[in-house]
């Protein structure tokens, strides 16, 4: 009966239950380099087009003028692709963006365009206002209500100055903190990881087309702290599995990341699901009802940030950790050390074969015995804690310690009285 039942096959696990155990079924450091050649290839693709193809520059940015006008005129709504054409008529030139801003009666109109001099904004506003007559806030056409602004470059270049300083030191602190909690390599392999983030961000805008606004800027800076986020719960679990790791031969350094890395993956997904929402939410409130267009642009650099960094958060700071670790040569001694220890059980279990006698885990000496990811953890943290207690507590003097054994009380109270009379 038990050898019917240790020679039925294992029923094969689901998706979802691999991914809510995490006893590491996804081999991601294992494959590493094909996440290696995925990420170099997004990588490239994203510095030839900011290299090529540049940014699509907003007003703030390159300078030029806005123009306001109510959304209500005298005949009803005024719609964007109305005042578009009517901006190509009169100056003989395209806007740079027109869109509606606000809701119901206090929405508005703004056009974009390059930098206008006065005569061509007086043209302007006089065929905008005869074609449209928009009306002020007591509901009457009046030339006052369209208004007209000068945007300075300059401001754009102030922006992305003081965004460019802060992205340094933010730097800095970042990895002086991981490098003082975890080590030197966990703050290079999640450095590495946030470089991609931002670069893939950035990357995006260029290819799409997206517009880059301060919006945009500040969205950015923002997204680094949640891909750090991420990195370093998954590094936090690295660094469990892996303590006390150079003195067993279960698993190698990077066998233990990658269990970290299964243990943390729903946790990772779960997250970044989470984060997701509420910037989808504001695409769909802010933009589509009611017509923010700085709330897109802030929405749309988070939306980015998170998927590329939860995608860098798993599948690429972990393998660069493994890597520059296994370059040190005490873990390549303990993984050689892994690696004699899994040939020994090869060789016994072959032996076993050849002799005819059964293979079963209980002839398996104890120190080879398999076990669940869970059941080893447990063990290599009960041998530590073992470990750190020997080392800790001074030996006993065995006579002294079964003297002391000898007079605990055994479960009986020996001043109750038994009933019988003493003779």
């Amino acid at each position: 009966m038990a050898a019917n039942e240790a020679q039925t096959p294992a029923k094969k696990e689901g998706l979802f239950h691999r991914l809510y155990v995490g006893t590491g079924a996804f081999d991601v450091v294992g494959k590493r380099k094909r996440w290696y050649v995925f990420f170099a290839a997004l990588i490239l693709v994203c510095l030839v087009s900011i290299v090529f193809r540049g940014f699509n520059l907003g007003i703030d940015f390159t300078g030029g003028t806005r123009i306001s006008l109510p959304a209500q005129g005298a005949n009803g709504n005024i719609s964007i692709s109305a005042v578009e054409n009517t901006f190509n008529e009169t100056l003989d030139m395209e806007p740079a963006a027109v869109q509606t801003v606000g809701t119901g009666d206090a929405s508005t109109i703004q056009i974009r365009s390059e930098t206008l001099n006065n005569e061509q904004v007086d043209e302007l506003k006089t065929a905008l206002f005869d074609t449209f007559q928009p009306v002020n806030a007591q509901g009457e056409p009046s030339e006052r209500s369209i208004s007209d602004s000068a945007v300075s470059a300059s401001w754009g270049g102030e922006i992305s100055q003081q965004a460019l300083i802060a992205l340094a030191v933010f730097l800095v602190l970042v990895t002086i903190f991981l490098a003082l909690y975890f080590e030197k390599w966990m703050a290079v392999a999640a450095l590495a990881a946030l470089v991609h983030d931002v670069v893939v961000t950035a990357g995006v805008y260029s290819i799409i087309g997206f517009e880059v606004t301060p919006a945009t800027v500040i969205g950015l800076l923002t997204i680094l702290g949640f891909s750090l986020y991420d990195t370093v719960v998954v590094f936090d679990k690295v660094k469990e599995n892996t303590r006390g790791l150079l003195g067993l031969t279960r698993r190698t350094y990077g066998e233990a990341a990658n269990l970290a890395l299964n243990q943390t993956l729903m946790r990772s997904i779960n997250t970044s699901l989470i984060a997701v929402l509420p910037v989808i939410g504001l695409l769909v409130v802010g933009v589509g009802l009611l017509g923010v267009g700085t709330l897109q642009d802030l929405a749309l650099v988070q939306l980015t940030g998170i998927i590329a960094g939860a995608l860098s958060s798993i599948a690429l700071a972990t393998p660069i950790l493994v890597d520059l670790k296994m370059r040190e040569p005490k873990f390549q001694q303990q993984a050689a050390r892994v690696k004699a220890r899994r040939e020994n059980l090869a060789r016994k279990a072959a032996e076993r074969e050849e002799s005819g006698a059964p293979v079963d885990a209980a002839v398996i000496d104890a120190d080879d015995a398999p076990a669940t990811d869970d059941e080893t953890l447990d063990a290599e943290l009960r041998q530590e804690r073992a470990m750190a207690a020997a080392t800790s507590v001074p030996a006993r003097n065995p006579k002294a310690a079964e003297t002391q054994r000898k007079g605990r009380p055994s479960g009986k109270h020996p001043g109750r009285p038994s009933g019988k009379r003493r003779r």
